[in-house]
């Protein structure tokens, strides 16, 4: 009898999945092999099936006896591809965990980022990078967001020791801290953990990942995930897919980044990259409110009077690689698309797409325009427009035109994407 298939692994150039099998590989994981087989460069991983998740919940939350074997023969492919090993503390292979359904769904486990790193993976990392405040600097984003959405301790409680320790240092942002400095918070990152859980932060990276797909499992059915499919009648029984993928690193130096963009500028429709980046940062620090991200485009820039360089002025060359993949997925695609990207020592990766989230107006404005310019039919671009969207547009509106005074910009982040907090002052 042939034993099911439970993992499909993707990277630049081959995937052994497409487009088409978002319902067994989630909207990410199918998005992702999908632009492997574009050939554009995305990190190599895999996807764990919606079929483990209902298996999960059909077995009191165990998993397939061949899950195990499966997964390790996955992480020995990515081993192979990239020269790198997981759990090696000389060369440690280092991953991220996303959840993914088949639509978007807010509510359920945020991704959890640099899984593998230990005390003594850290130290392989510093002398692999010479770099030991970036290993440092990763490590303590990897405790604090691990305890979070996996051992479910209050990222908080991690926020006010960083504060605390910057106003003592008199430091005001978190590109300031020295290698010795991170290594004394992480030190009391996982004395936070040991006080909050009874336990010290694991130091297998295997017992961490398995833990980490446990948490998107059962993030399925978490009261928020709960909810949103009630309110948007989808199924519980479609469960999640867990995507598991290379790390690459935006907070390695200068010549890195992090970003999120649209093919089009989702607010009107115009046929204009959109987004924002970061130097030297990880994906959660874009949306996080923590520095102002800096425009894609010198025309958005400009537009915005934002003294911080656009991405087309810091990085030309990476910005032409980013052009060129939104020109692609676009063609390919035929609609606007919602991307996310890390560049590491000034290459460009994929870490995602999806149909961008977009106004009534821009909706219109994007299906006339797609249909103009042959990727979609008459027929095709009157149906992409919801009726009930409509009704927006008949309602009365500010005047675009009119005077105003910006008090602040943001990118308008798909739903469940941007997360954030309020500080208030006492005076």
């Amino acid at each position: 009898m042939m034993t099911q298939k439970w993992v499909y692994q993707f990277g630049q150039g081959s995937a052994e999945g497409h487009e088409m099998m978002k319902d067994l590989l989630g909207g990410k994981g199918a998005n992702l092999a999908e632009m492997s087989n574009l050939d554009l460069p995305v990190p190599p991983g895999f996807t764990i099936t919606t079929d483990v998740c209902s298996y999960y919940y059909g077995h009191n939350k165990t998993y397939p006896e061949s899950l195990q074997e499966q997964l390790k023969r996955a992480i020995a492919t990515i081993e192979q591809k990239i020269g790198m090993f997981f759990g090696d503390p000389e060369n440690p292979l280092l991953v991220s965990v996303r959840s993914g359904a088949r639509v978007s769904m807010p509510g359920m486990m945020d991704t959890v980022l640099n899984l593998g790193l230990t005390d003594q993976t850290v130290l392989g990392l510093k002398r692999k990078s010479e770099d030991g405040r970036f290993a440092y600097d990763s490590y303590r984003r990897f405790i604090q967001m691990y305890a979070d959405v996996v051992l479910g301790v209050d990222h908080y409680l991690f926020e006010d020791v960083l504060e605390s320790f910057k106003r003592h240092n008199e430091l005001l942002l978190d590109t300031d801290l020295t290698e010795a400095d991170w290594v004394s918070i992480v030190d009391e990152f996982k004395h936070i953990v040991e006080q909050e859980t009874g336990n010290s932060f694991p130091q297998d990276p295997y017992e961490q990942l398995w833990a980490a797909i446990g948490a998107v499992f059962n993030s399925w059915q978490n009261p928020r995930a709960e909810a949103y499919r009630q309110m948007h009648e989808i199924s519980a029984s479609w469960g999640t897919a867990v995507t598991v993928q290379s790390m690459v690193f935006g907070n390695m130096g200068n010549d890195c980044a992090t970003g999120v963009a649209f093919t089009r500028n989702p607010s009107t429709g115009e046929n204009m990259f959109y987004g924002e980046y970061l130097i030297n940062a990880q994906g959660e620090d874009v949306v996080a409110g923590i520095r102002t991200p800096q425009h894609l485009t010198i025309k958005e820039k400009e537009a915005h009077k934002s003294k911080l360089p656009a991405m087309e002025e810091t990085m030309p060359d990476v910005f032409q690689q980013l052009l060129s993949v939104r020109q692609i997925l676009e063609q390919h695609y035929r609609d606007i698309q919602d991307i996310e990207f890390t560049v590491q020592k000034n290459k460009l990766y994929m870490l995602q797409t999806r149909s961008g989230k977009r106004t009534a107006q821009a909706a219109i404005k994007i299906a006339v325009d797609l249909c103009h310019e042959g990727l979609i039919s008459k027929e095709e671009a009157v149906s992409r427009i919801e009726p009930q969207s409509l009704d927006q547009l008949l309602h009365p509106t500010l005047d675009p035109k009119a005077a105003r005074d910006v008090l602040t910009v943001g990118l308008p982040a798909s739903p469940g994407a941007a997360t954030g907090r309020l500080v208030f002052n006492s005076f």
